[in-house]
């Protein structure tokens, strides 16, 4: 119930974001007119269909997407329509009859006129309900990502009918006012048709904007800075989150860790193993075959950089500990489709030389059992299966190393080696994705290219969700804005490049870019270049191009396309590819 609040609170928050503006417009027009019959039945439609759409969306994949863009072009028709009967009032006339005539038919009973009122206004709210598409804030994007992670459920739509109940609540105060202004307006001025005629162009010009993208890209980085942050210091208080967390990834998390030195808390018994749905390195493990091991369990996917720089260290403690009883389960929880294919993973695994058993947890039933939020995310159990610390993130290794020997010493294991990531020791000896980050001057967050969590998208026009479409470049990029320039089709987690050239800019401030990319359908190779404001990137081009910027997309994996040399600054990067099919998804940063 927490978190139906704090998701409520956080619906109600979306009236002071620009996300709104395109259905206040909508809004409004009921304003002068009886709540209960007018806009209470507007914000209920509103509520009811953006909580169904939502829920299709979060659980139904690519075909509901779709649904709900072809409700969002028929819902521009109807509210078009809508715009033209308040400049028009014989117009106006006309179109009321048929509802006068189906809402007599439907109710038999009370005023034909105030039926009229319930039913359009349902109608209308319906219609903005379709259209409706908030920006995909922390907490809105929490409910997403869990639905996505958890599969259908019921608690997720009452998430999102919270979510949606929110925003129509702070409306509906919006309306009450706007009411009694528009009264105050008609009374002394006589206004009432200008006014009406002035509601319609605005709905007009709001159906023009919502057409044109101006909703999902304008409004959407004015958002960036404005209720996201205090929806995540709400998260935050309510220790939904950790602070640093994002809701989707504990991207640069600050270090959340149990207590060492002793002081090792019980935080529960060690969830079965049962659910994984493959092992690789071992034949299924149990709980029960675990018992006298120490158990160092980490979550990880393969594309993910936070993961990849925390390897090192598990590999080393795994070297230093597993013939002392330690046991390390790397579980595989998938982000991206891609990572679902046991092939991928193995191959993974193969080329990152791990050697302890790694579960695929596709289903991702062993993620819920520990009700896990981040990758990567360790947890420790000890000889009894009790868990005894955790640590979510990158960071703190010697504090985590130090719970796993007291572990290891609880459970009778004396001889233990010297430590191998003691405080202050310099980081194991790491090449590529895998070295450590310089986050004392990274500036830049991971972004998705994916329209269900993009941010910072400034291709003029915005998206056109799950169909191709010729994109281009703005005239300048902001710092963290991103572009793409060719025929491209996006959908909600990635971008495949129809025909070549293509290209993706971003203007960034790190030390390190990665880029979360797959060859076409068929598995073709992709050629590409990066060039560093204009040229090649020379000495600093990462591991997977040469200094001129030259590389092949052969797999889906991440790519280290940029390790700056020498002092970090603010630079505008550019990858153009040479063959059409590449899928891009994520950059990265460090």
């Amino acid at each position: 119930m927490v978190l139906v609040l704090i998701v409520f609170l956080g619906g109600v928050l979306t009236i002071l974001s620009p996300c709104i503006l395109p259905v206040l417009p909508f809004v409004f027009t009921r304003s002068d007119r009886a709540f209960l019959s007018n806009g209470l039945p507007m914000l209920a439609g509103m509520t009811l269909t953006f909580a169904a759409v939502a829920t299709l969306a979060a659980v139904g994949g690519a075909w509901a997407v779709r649904l709900n863009e072809y409700g969002r072009l028929l819902s521009l028709v109807l509210l078009a329509a809508f715009a033209a009967t308040l400049l028009s009032r014989g117009l106006a006339d006309a179109v009321a009859g048929p509802f006068v005539a189906l809402g007599n038919r439907l109710t038999q009973a009370g005023p034909a006129g105030r039926q009229d009122g319930v039913v359009s206004s349902m109608l209308l709210g319906v219609a903005t309900g379709l259209l409706w598409a908030p920006c995909a804030g922390p907490i809105l994007g929490l409910v997403l990502t869990g639905a996505v992670l958890s599969g259908p459920t019921a608690h997720t739509t009452l998430l999102l009918f919270a979510y949606a109940a929110g925003a129509a609540t702070s409306l509906a105060i919006a309306i009450l006012a706007g009411g009694r202004v528009f009264a105050a307006l008609k009374r002394s001025l006589g206004a009432g048709e200008w006014i009406r005629r002035g509601l319609g162009v605005a709905v007009l010009l709001a159906v023009l904007g919502i057409a044109l993208g101006w909703d999902s890209s304008i409004l959407t980085r004015l958002s960036e800075s404005g209720t996201n942050h205090w929806e995540l210091s709400l998260l935050r208080r309510a220790g939904v989150l950790g602070h640093g967390a994002s809701p989707t990834l504990a991207t640069h998390a600050a270090p959340t860790a149990s207590p060492s030195g002793g002081d090792l808390p019980v935080e529960g018994n060690l969830p079965s193993l049962a659910g994984a749905t493959g092992w690789i390195n071992s034949p299924p493990l149990t709980v029960q075959s675990l018992r006298g091991k120490v158990v160092l369990i980490d979550f990880w996917t393969y594309s993910c950089i936070n993961c990849l720089r925390s390897l090192p260290y598990v590999k080393r403690w795994y070297d230093a500990y597993h013939d002392h009883g330690l046991v390390v389960i790397g579980v595989h929880a998938p982000e991206f489709a891609f990572e679902r294919d046991p092939d991928n993973v193995r191959r993974a695994v193969t080329e990152l030389g791990i050697l302890y058993p790694v579960a695929i947890d596709d289903d991702y039933a062993l993620w819920r059992g520990f009700d896990n939020q981040y990758w990567p995310a360790h947890y420790f159990a000890d000889a009894s299966g009790r868990i005894r610390g955790h640590h979510f993130g990158e960071g703190d290794y010697a504090g985590s190393e130090q719970v796993i020997r007291e572990l290891l010493t609880a459970a009778g294991n004396a001889n233990l080696p010297a430590p191998v990531t003691p405080s202050g020791a310099a980081p194991p000896a790491a090449t590529g994705v895998e070295a450590q980050a310089d986050l004392d001057q990274d500036r830049s967050g991971e972004t998705y290219i994916g329209y269900r969590r993009a941010e910072g998208f400034s291709s003029p026009g915005g998206f056109a969700q799950d169909r191709a479409r010729s994109y281009g470049l703005p005239p300048s990029l902001q710092l963290n804005a991103w572009a793409l320039a060719g025929t491209w089709n996006v959908d909600a987690e990635k971008a495949a490049l129809g025909v070549a050239p293509g290209r993706i800019e971003f203007r960034f401030s790190a030390r390190d870019l990665h880029l979360v990319l797959g060859p076409d359908a068929a598995g073709k190779p992709v050629r590409f270049r990066v060039t560093i404001d204009g040229v090649a990137p020379g000495s600093s081009h990462g591991a997977d191009i040469d200094g001129n910027g030259d590389g092949v997309v052969r797999e889906q994996r991440l790519y280290q396309l940029i390790r700056q040399s020498g002092s970090v600054t603010e630079h505008t990067f550019s990858i153009e590819f040479l063959d059409p099919g590449v899928q891009a998804y994520a950059f990265t940063f460090g």
